[in-house]
């Protein structure tokens, strides 16, 4: 039987706009539009649906990510300069169950990163 491919994911964020723009900007996540401050739909070349939902708190689990993976380990150094440049703080990449590393998203979730 062919695996079911996971393509819908809804995050509850604190805030929308910023969440959208750092998927937008680093991840290169298409915004499909947005109602107003509360609600924005995103997608990626691969049939990803991914919706920002507006929260007035977020608590997630320590443990809880989504993940990039990238194609290579300079992809995984080249966006983790770019957050350190833009002010996020971020740790250098290190050699755990791949290359990789971890963001805190705008809107309270976490990012990893890796090859």
């Amino acid at each position: 039987m062919k695996p079911i491919k996971l393509n819908h994911l809804n995050l509850t964020v604190t805030d929308v706009n910023a969440a959208k723009d750092f998927l937008e900007t680093y991840f290169n996540l298409q915004s499909g539009g947005t109602r107003g401050n509360s609600f924005a739909v995103m997608f990626d070349d691969n049939g990803l649906v991914l919706t920002l939902m507006k929260g007035a708190q977020v608590s997630y689990p320590n443990t809880f990510h989504i993940g990039f993976i990238q194609e290579s380990e300079e992809k995984v150094n080249e966006i983790n300069m770019r957050l350190k440049e833009d002010g996020f703080d971020v740790q250098p990449p290190q050699r755990s169950h791949g290359w990789t590393f971890y963001v805190q998203a705008p809107g309270g979730f976490t990012v990893e990163i890796l090859s």
